[in-house]
């Protein structure tokens, strides 16, 4: 008798120990797209990510004590696929945030979101009037959005001509993929042509965008004197060739900071020289962060991709992405205990209330890698700054200051948005004291 009781605590203290270790994990869904038209774009990105939380277990032991664990859902950028994904990986233990890596997927879950209380985090994309807070709980687009982007590049294109007043007369286009990604910018860009006086031309393209010859005969004919390129995997080194092809000057493009990354112009090469795009990171091996993912992943075999990959943009701005999500743990630990796993709901807090000084930057190894970032109640972006680099033919190098931008422009339009959101869906806006919970 005496025996069994032993073997049936035993027992009971072991399903203890796998209860207590699964209790102090906090999972990360990773939606990905290793497959498909984008692929090229989606893999870094999610090598980033991955790579990130290995190396945080590795060098750190997790966050407090908490093991990071993950588990990858292939959407091949599809918005049904996307969604199955997160229905699939919302209910598992210690379930953290959602980052859709995708506008067309965010757009679908920002309903789900706020009933399974579960955070969105969709850096440099999603809805741009997710920025206010008091409207949209739920969703969080750090470092910028599309207007806050296109915005950028209107202010830097007048500063090239020599002030804005030089842009009245100015024939704008916007190639765009033709999505809920590539349409969004478009509310700003008219805000700002009716500001200006310049002229905008809009010319969707269809997905994925390998054949964009009628787009840029339309180019040709209507000879604008600057092209923003709204474009994602591989229509962005093709809108490149079709310009090089049609004569189009490639210092007159620009694009969104989803075309300035490596494999949009490695294949056009010179042909791309000029060319220039938002840049939200920087590149390159340097930085302390991505030092440690090769001494502490790649050196040991772990890498989720090829060492040469590690600090390129995409996969930079991956590791940036895993970052702020395991940031928003730790800031949530702080208030709801360290060393615990948090809920959806406190990770939500964390992301809420992000507090990423340059001393704090520092800290973590991005010294120079982006700008300091602060979240609050109303502000769930947190940084609209954002630098132009340009592609010299061989490499990506950061050619401007940041900029900034214009508060004055977008805030009237988020809150109009938001409200309008609100009103469409019967909702209404938090009060103050939810900032608290």
């Amino acid at each position: 008798m005496k025996i069994r009781n032993i073997v049936l605590a035993s027992v009971i203290a072991a399903a203890g120990v796998s209860a207590f270790a699964q209790a102090k994990e906090q999972f990360f869904p990773l939606l990905s797209y290793r497959t498909g038209a984008y692929a090229p774009n989606g893999v870094p990105w999610a090598n980033g990510k991955q790579d990130y939380l290995k190396m945080v277990n590795a060098r750190d032991g997790g966050i407090n004590g908490v093991k990071l664990t993950y588990e990858e859902c292939e959407t091949g950028y599809a918005t049904d696929r996307g969604v199955e994904c997160y229905e699939r990986l919302k209910s598992k233990p210690g379930v953290a945030l959602f980052d859709p890596q995708s506008t067309g997927i965010t757009f679908a879950l920002t309903e789900k979101a706020p009933k399974d209380k579960i955070p969105l985090l969709t850096l440099g994309y999603g809805l741009s009037v997710s920025q206010d807070g008091m409207a949209f709980k739920w969703n969080f687009p750090l470092m910028g959005s599309y207007w806050s982007g296109a915005d950028v590049l209107i202010q830097h294109i007048g500063k090239t001509l020599g002030g804005m007043d030089k842009l009245k007369g100015k024939k704008i286009t916007l190639v765009y993929h033709d999505s809920p990604f590539g349409k969004e910018p478009i509310p700003l860009l008219q805000e700002r042509a009716a500001m200006h006086g310049f002229d905008l031309q809009l010319l969707p393209v269809t997905a994925p965008g390998v054949d964009q010859k009628a787009t840029w005969l339309q180019v040709r004919q209507a000879r604008p004197d600057f092209v923003l390129l709204w474009g994602w995997g591989v229509m962005n080194s093709t809108a490149l060739k079709e310009a090089q092809a049609t004569g189009y000057p490639r210092d007159k493009m620009y694009g969104v900071w989803w075309a300035g990354a490596e494999p949009d112009v490695k294949d056009v090469g010179e042909g791309a020289k000029g060319y220039q795009a938002l840049a939200l990171n920087t590149s390159g091996q340097q930085p302390k962060v991505i030092q440690d993912i090769l001494k502490y992943v790649h050196d040991k075999g772990q890498g989720a991709g090829p060492r040469d990959e590690v600090g390129s943009v995409l996969y930079t701005r991956g590791v940036i992405i895993q970052m702020l999500s395991q940031e928003a743990v730790r800031r949530a630990q702080e208030r709801f205990g360290k060393g615990k796993v948090m809920t959806g709901e406190q990770v939500r807090w964390g992301l809420e209330n992000l507090a990423l000084d340059q001393k704090k930057l520092d800290a973590l190894g991005f010294n120079g890698v982006m700008r300091p970032l602060s979240t609050s109640c109303a502000d769930h972006m947190g940084s609209t700054a954002v630098r132009i680099e340009t592609w010299d033919g061989k490499k990506w190098g950061i050619t401007s200051d940041y900029y900034e931008a214009d508060g004055q422009i977008l805030k009237p339009m988020i809150k109009s948005g938001a409200d309008k959101y609100l009103a469409d869906k019967k909702m209404t806006r938090r009060e103050s004291a939810d900032c608290q919970s």
